[in-house]
């Protein structure tokens, strides 16, 4: 199962990726499991230099949890890396006053949840616009060749 953000990429130039872990209760790793994480809006920050942790990440809450129980779906969460990535990111966050965005959610090979966040820079929108025509010319140039092999 794998939950992607796919707004990030048209709304950021994404410039390095790294992979994170994530502090999470075992009711939200079932949902994730089942799909039912949202990332549209998801953004991490680095706290006190030291510690990153993620907003904007919604996991509904696990059907068979009890209400009392169940964490709230739109809570902060904090990632798990090592610290020297940490000052990495902190100190480029804070020269080149960068964004980090999350591009996906995932299960890696050891069934751990893995989050890929990303250092990224703003796009305006001409260039948002100069993207979706290159986008659109390959298409195009993809469907010109299938059908001149036919």
């Amino acid at each position: 199962m794998q939950i992607e953000n796919r707004k990030a990429r048209h709304n950021f130039e994404i410039l390095e990726t790294y992979e994170a872990g994530i502090e999470l209760i075992g009711s939200e790793v079932k949902s994730i499991r089942a799909g039912k994480a949202s990332m549209n809006e998801a953004f991490a920050r680095v706290i006190q230099g030291e510690e990153i942790w993620l907003f904007g990440l919604h996991i509904t809450r696990y059907e068979n949890t009890d209400a009392r129980l169940a964490p709230d779906e739109a809570r902060s969460r904090r990632l798990l890396m090592r610290k020297k990535e940490i000052y990495k990111i902190a100190e480029r966050v804070r020269l080149e006053r960068l964004a980090i965005t999350a591009l996906k959610l995932y299960f890696n090979k050891r069934n751990r949840v893995k989050i890929q966040i990303a250092l990224a820079r703003g796009k305006k929108l001409h260039d948002k616009r100069e993207a979706i025509k290159e986008r659109d010319v390959k298409i195009d140039l993809k469907r010109v060749m299938k059908k001149s092999q036919k």
